[in-house]
C-alpha cells in the first residue's frame, strides 16, 4: 500500500499548491506559472546542459549510427528503453480503470521481449498491430481528478506541472520492473531507458534546438509548446493542436518527456 499512499500525499500537495495561484493568458492558452522568476533559472541551468552536453552526445549517437555497420543501433536503443517502460505503463492503464491499453502494452511487453530480443526490434507493432499506449503516474492523477497546478521545469527532466512532477516520483516507485529485477538489472534498465532519450533527442535534434537554442524567449515557447502538447494528450482544455506544426514536419514529441 506504500505507493498508493505516497501518490495520495503528493497528490494531496499537488491540490493545495495549485489552488493558490492566477494563472495568465499566452497565446490563448492559459499558463499558471507562479514561480516564472525560479523556473527562468531552472531554464538557462537546462539550456546550458543541452547545449553542452545532452546535444553533443545525442549529435556523437547520431554519427555513429550514420556509420557504416551501424545503420539502425540508435533505434535499436529507442526501442529497448521504450519496451523497459511498458510494465510501469500497463500499471497505470489500470489505475486508471483502463483495462484495454493495458493488456495490450502487456502483451506488446510479453511478444517485444521475447520474440523481439529483449525489446531491441518490434515484431508486436510490425507484426501484431500492437502499438504502444503511452501513459504516466500524471494522467492517473488527472483521471483522478487532481488539478494540473502551477507549471514547474525541473532540473534535467524539463517541463512539467505540479502534478506531474508528483506523478513522475510515484512511476519510480510503482514500476514493477524495480520490485522484480534485482538492484543491478534494475540499474542497468534504467540506464538504457536514459540512453534512449539521448537517442529521441538525435533523432528531433533540429526541432529541439529550433525551441532550446534559437528562440527569442526559449522558455515562453517551451512553456508554451509543452502545455499545449501535454493537455492535448490528456484531453484537458485548449484546442487539439500540433504545437510543432511550424518548427517541424516530424511526429510532435516532448523532448524531456519520461
Amino acid at each position: 500500500m506504500r505507493p498508493f499512499s505516497l501518490a495520495a500525499s503528493l497528490a494531496l500537495c499537488v491540490i493545495l499548491a495549485g489552488c493558490a495561484s492566477k494563472p495568465m493568458m499566452q497565446d490563448g492558452i492559459r499558463v499558471n506559472d507562479p514561480h516564472e522568476a525560479q523556473n527562468r533559472r531552472v531554464h538557462a541551468f537546462n539550456k546550458a546542459v543541452d547545449r553542452r552536453v545532452i546535444g553533443p552526445v545525442a549529435n556523437l549517437v547520431s554519427d555513429r549510427d550514420d556509420a557504416p555497420g551501424g545503420a539502425g543501433a540508435m533505434d535499436l536503443v529507442i526501442n529497448a528503453g521504450s519496451n523497459l517502460s511498458l510494465p510501469g505503463k500497463v500499471a497505470n492503464s489500470l489505475l486508471q480503470g483502463r483495462p484495454e491499453p493495458a493488456i495490450k502494452n502487456f502483451f506488446r511487453f510479453a511478444v517485444n521481449t521475447t520474440l523481439g530480443i529483449g525489446g531491441l526490434m518490434d515484431p508486436a507493432g510490425r507484426d501484431f498491430g500492437l502499438t504502444e499506449h503511452d501513459t504516466d503516474f500524471g494522467e492517473t492523477l488527472a483521471v483522478w481528478g487532481v488539478p494540473e497546478g502551477a507549471y514547474l521545469e525541473l532540473p534535467v527532466l524539463g517541463p512539467s506541472t505540479q502534478r506531474d512532477a508528483a506523478g513522475k516520483a510515484v512511476d519510480l516507485v510503482i514500476d514493477p520492473l524495480n520490485h522484480l529485477a534485482n538492484p543491478g538489472a534494475a540499474s542497468a534498465a534504467f540506464g538504457l531507458r536514459v540512453t534512449s532519450k539521448a537517442g529521441e533527442r538525435a533523432r528531433f535534434g533540429d526541432t529541439v534546438d529550433s525551441v532550446m537554442q534559437d528562440s527569442a524567449d526559449s522558455y515562453a515557447q517551451l512553456r508554451l509548446i509543452w502545455l499545449m502538447h501535454r493537455r492535448h494528450e490528456l484531453n484537458e482544455g485548449e484546442t487539439a493542436i500540433d504545437p510543432y506544426a511550424e518548427a517541424a514536419t516530424d511526429d510532435v514529441i516532448d523532448p524531456y518527456s519520461e
